[in-house]
């Protein structure tokens, strides 16, 4: 039992928040808006915390669900007068970049890969294997473009196209949310947008990110020694500890490895 003295000075608590892994992908281990909501939620409210420090390591994925992580954490952080910090890891890539820029300050490890303010769809087209193979794809729609981008039939140049909209638009997106949170700390660097990386050093330069610094010896610096860390993070279903979701999770193993792959990690 714990006996509460109101005359005791209590030490500043700061609460971790850890957002690893990739964004909106299949797999207990992915971050989506869902699964963060009640963990953020206590982070911000518990015990009255000096800050929010979220641990970021992802090299991206959903738009959307970067959209909604990132605005959970701004209206939480608002509601509360609570500041947030984050501080990237290995890398905090295109949606994990969106992440970060949600905090009021970022600090990442020199050797950390921050950027990628960019969007990608990838596909991979079948059709001359199943022409080979004597198959013929039949595809009925009503409204031309149902079938857009259909991986089994020759690509289409108007498909194409459409496509590029959308991907500029989302790309709007994401620009307009870094302007509106980085704002005058940002240069006037020609490929800032352009889904380029850079490691920390040279992110700093460009106004990505505030400095180069890991979590406890900065939290410490700010807010004294004595400093409490609060930890919080998703817990695993109950039947997942059992090996239930084995085959769903090893293929989004795959896929995240890829997504990290693809920053030399």
């Amino acid at each position: 039992m714990t006996v509460r003295l109101p005359f005791l000075k209590r030490p500043p608590t700061v609460a971790v928040v850890r957002l690893s892994g990739a964004i909106g992908m299949a797999g207990r281990g992915s971050l989506n808006d869902s699964s963060l909501a009640p963990v953020l939620e206590r982070a911000f409210k518990r015990g009255k915390p000096k800050a929010v420090a979220l641990e970021i390591n992802s090299p991206g994925g959903s738009p959307v669900q970067s959209a909604l992580i990132g605005a959970r954490i701004r209206r939480l952080s608002e509601e509360h007068d609570v500041p947030v910090i984050a501080f990237v890891e290995d890398v905090a890539a295109s949606g994990g970049y969106w992440l970060a820029a949600a905090a009021d300050e970022i600090f990442a490890d020199a050797s950390s890969v921050v950027g990628s303010i960019g969007v990608i769809s990838a596909g991979f087209g079948a059709h001359v294997f199943l022409a080979r193979q004597g198959l013929e794809r039949r595809v009925h729609t009503a409204g031309e473009s149902k079938s857009m981008l259909d991986p089994f039939r020759p690509e289409n140049e108007e498909d194409v196209a459409r496509l590029k909209v959308l991907l500029n638009d989302i790309h709007a997106n994401f620009i307009d949310h870094v302007t509106e949170r980085r704002g005058p700390k940002l240069s006037d660097e020609e490929n800032l947008f352009t889904g380029e990386i850079w490691l920390a050093r040279r992110a700093e330069a460009l106004g990505l990110i505030d400095g180069i610094g890991h979590l406890r010896p900065v939290l410490e610096a700010r807010f004294g020694k004595k400093l409490r860390l609060r930890r919080y993070g998703v817990k695993k279903p109950f039947l997942s500890r059992f090996g239930l979701s084995l085959a769903e999770d090893a293929l989004a193993a795959v896929e995240e490895r890829a997504q990290f792959a693809r920053f030399g990690l």
